[in-house]
């Protein structure tokens, strides 16, 4: 049996930087910039821990830094990267390799506090619950139990909080900028969702409607259903955003309404890249008049060309052999 793996999935970095949203004219609507940074070893020393770190902008990849192999450098994602220059990659790659040595002691002092040596996951939320994260004020942290207590003094007694709040401040809303700007074609484009309604019977005899948003960019959207016009928002089922892989994201909110009465519902799309909203209901499957009466016909013929053969067949085995017939000279 091979080594145990350590493994602390650290979103510090991606709930600090989440909180720093841009509304500038420039830039329409809200944007966000979001580090992941994960960190693994399959030694309780960590003499051989690997740090990865993934930069995300509105969800859209642009980096990848692996502590692996010697020469440590950053790996570019995002079709604009191109565009930042070197001296904005050498900054990031330097952030990068600095952030790592942090997040290898994070991940050591998890597995201490939480007395565990084969396993330990840290981030804000800690096998699932709420460990520790910085307040919307930037200067005092929220804790969710007493070990992150722990975390809570040290990092106030190390000015934590001071240190990321001038980041977020500046540094990040700065660098989210120069993102949007240099890669405005990808990061400021708006793709409309398709949109469309689905029916799903219940075993209690009334139906689920579904209303799907797909492929649409970027990712803030509404999708409210309504009856004779009023919301109803807290009957609804809302699923978060969640990215399509192909840069473009989805969306579904459904309803539970009785049997014969799907008509009398609508879903309500609202989003950016539409002129105006969408109003959608569900649509029964119909064929077309055509299509019917061309398949009538064919069915048709198929049977009485049928109906023919077996006759034919019939008539040819109850017909009786003249015996003269076969005596006949050839």
């Amino acid at each position: 049996m091979g080594a145990p793996v350590l493994h602390a999935t650290l979103l510090l970095l991606s709930a600090f930087l989440a909180l720093t949203q841009t509304k500038n004219q420039s830039f329409a609507g809200s944007h966000f910039m979001q580090y992941l940074v994960t960190t693994t070893s399959s030694q309780p020393g960590l003499q051989d821990s690997h740090v990865c770190i993934v930069g995300h902008v509105d969800y859209m990849p642009f980096m990848r830094f692996d502590s692996d192999g010697a020469a440590q450098r950053i790996q570019t994602r995002g079709p604009w990267m191109k565009q930042m220059g070197p001296e904005y990659l050498e900054m990031e790659r330097k952030n990068a390799e600095g952030y790592s040595h942090r997040a290898r002691e994070n991940l050591r002092f998890a597995i201490q506090v939480y007395n565990q040596s084969d396993k330990a996951h840290y981030s804000h939320a800690f096998d699932g619950q709420h460990y520790i994260s910085l307040n919307s004020d930037l200067t005092t942290w929220s804790v969710g139990d007493s070990t992150a207590q722990i975390t809570k003094r040290r990092w106030e007694a190390d000015g934590v909080a001071e240190a990321l709040s001038h980041f977020l401040k500046v540094s990040c809303v700065e660098h989210l900028q120069k993102h949007l700007e240099t890669g405005k074609e990808t990061l400021q484009r708006s793709d409309p969702p398709k949109a469309h309604v689905t029916l799903h019977p219940r075993p209690e005899g009334d139906v689920t409607l579904r209303c799907w948003a797909l492929g649409f960019y970027p990712a803030d959207i509404t999708l409210t259903w309504q009856l004779n016009g009023e919301d109803l928002t807290q009957d609804m089922e809302l699923v978060e955003t969640r990215p399509a892989g192909d840069g473009t994201f989805q969306k579904w909110a459904s309803v539970v309404v009785p049997n014969g009465e799907e008509q009398k519902y609508t879903c309500l799309v609202e989003h950016e890249g539409l002129p105006e909203p969408l109003t959608l209901r569900w649509k029964p499957a119909t064929w077309p008049v055509v299509g019917i009466t061309v398949g009538v016909v064919l069915l048709g013929f198929v049977i009485i060309g049928a109906l023919i053969a077996i006759v034919t067949m019939r008539k040819k085995r109850a017909d009786p052999v003249d015996p003269v017939d076969l005596m006949d000279p050839v």
